[in-house]
């Protein structure tokens, strides 16, 4: 079996189609994450769309990171074990099914079912890491999970003036028509070009430890990201927040009991492993809190202290962050190649640090953000392009799906916690416009500064990890 395996990955190495593999696996990663700026233009709107609250509104929103958040690091697993091509095609499939659901929907019921399934191909980007680690020649492979891995930043900043483009020309329900058009080609793709995956974990699917991960995530991530609306205090906040951490407790105790655990805990202990998860939630935390901060702080009126730009406008000063990522991953590959992946985190963390002090000191021109969104483009693509290469250097082959699941997990929950708190400092900062309370320029300075805060933090923790492989490393068997 393991000659079969090697026989494999010998014939993949040499397939000349290398590069289309790379393509299209960019593109189903710019796909998933387009879904989380997809309903951006519109989600001020939704109440009046659907004919329901801005609390269940909410839930337009909140699904789709739910069910990022649980299906991630599930579909690592299922990759592992059953094939990571079959289960990005899955994926894929669910992003098709979600769209239509939601662009034949009037209603917030088929909306919120639509949007779910379309945060479950958040998994696409990790699995497709882990297929590059297993089908491309060894001094590709850098280069290319730095591609793929910038796609998680590139897609939102490209996705967001795309979507305000088409919100302001058509119906709403043309973004899920063009997101289930763009699920369908990225799956038609994916079955012509991509191989089917060669390298299989054996074992038995933890459906009890998916189930547990699923409660405790849902819990965590429902107190983060409601707490704003619900009080931080209140009984539903706390009950769902220390729910889920406790069923999280609980869950880890039983995976480290049993022979074949949804994730094994002892690897993602591992110092390289751990450390570079923890600076993944500060750096998500960066980026997202600059997706949400410079929008804002561009599309409101200037005499509130903004600058007075449409969406659109506001989206294209935010997107040049995005192409900056891509143009940057080539670069970042051959550079994590030289210098290691661990500088280069850290020389991801440093520019985010500098980006952030650049806003603190110079924001009154449109310029200066553009500028400053420039350099975040730059941290986030080292630091994006360096995290999963840690990742795959530190844990076994046959778990690459579950691990860089979990880091993609990790990315999440600072992202998550980077749109509540952000959220909430700027509802507390706010001055009167025509009767409506909008976020402060004060407001504003404080979601800097707990953007540049999360960047220290990250920087500080890439500083400790390791800059050695780990001794227990499977090294890839390439010719």
């Amino acid at each position: 079996m393991r000659g079969n395996e090697e026989d494999g990955r010998r014939r993949l190495t040499r397939m000349p189609a290398q590069g289309a593999i790379v393509a299209v696996l960019a593109i189903a990663g710019l796909a998933s994450s387009f879904m989380f700026t997809l309903v951006v233009p519109i989600q001020s709107k939704l109440p009046e769309l659907l004919d329901a609250s801005r609390e269940d509104t909410a839930w337009v929103v909140t699904s789709t990171l739910l069910a990022a958040a649980v299906m991630t690091p599930i579909a690592g697993r299922l990759g592992d074990m059953y094939g990571k091509r079959r289960i990005v095609l899955v994926l894929l499939a669910l992003l098709v099914a979600g769209s239509v659901i939601a662009a034949l929907s009037t209603g917030i019921v088929g909306v919120i079912v639509g949007r779910t399934l379309q945060g479950a191909v958040t998994g696409v980007i990790p699995l497709g890491i882990s297929i590059l680690r297993d089908v491309l020649h060894e001094d590709r492979v850098d280069s290319a999970i730095a591609l793929i891995s910038a796609t998680l930043g590139v897609g939102g900043a490209l996705g967001m003036p795309i979507s305000a483009l088409i919100t302001e020309r058509s119906d709403w329900h043309v973004l899920f028509w063009v997101s289930g058009a763009l699920g369908a080609i990225v799956f038609a793709l994916v079955l012509w070009i991509v191989p089917v995956s060669v390298l299989r974990a054996p074992g038995r699917f933890d459906f009890v430890g998916a189930a547990g991960l699923a409660a405790g995530l849902m819990g965590v991530l429902l107190a983060i990201s409601r707490g704003n609306e619900w009080g931080w205090t209140s009984p539903a906040t706390l009950a769902c927040g220390i729910g889920g951490i406790v069923v999280l407790l609980v869950w880890g105790w039983y995976e480290l009991r049993i022979a074949e655990p949804l994730l094994d805990l002892r690897v993602a202990a591992r110092p390289a492993v751990l450390l570079t998860n923890l600076a993944s939630i500060a750096m998500g935390f960066s980026l997202f809190g600059s997706n949400v901060v410079y929008p804002q702080m561009l599309e409101l009126p200037v005499a509130t202290g903004g600058f007075g730009l449409s969406l659109l406008g506001a989206s294209l000063v935010v997107m040049p962050a995005g192409l900056v990522m891509m143009v940057l991953s080539p670069f970042s590959g051959r550079l994590a190649r030289t210098v290691g992946p661990t500088l280069l985190l850290v020389l991801g963390a440093v520019s985010l640090v500098v980006a952030y002090g650049f806003t603190l000191l110079f924001s009154a021109e449109v310029w200066q953000l553009v500028v400053a969104n420039l350099v975040i483009g730059v941290g986030i693509g080292f630091g994006y392009a360096a995290m999963p290469m840690l990742i795959m250097r530190s844990v076994p082959q046959t778990e690459t799906g579950a691990s860089n699941g979990l880091n993609a997990l990790f990315r999440s929950l600072g992202t998550s916690t980077a749109a509540a708190v952000v959220a909430a400092v700027l509802a507390t900062h706010t001055v009167e416009y025509d009767g409506v309370p909008v976020p402060s320029v004060s407001g504003f300075q404080l979601a800097f500064v707990l953007g540049l805060g999360a960047a220290v933090i990250a920087l500080v923790v890439a500083l400790f990890i390791p800059r050695r492989r780990d001794p227990h490393e499977t090294r890839p068997s390439l010719p």
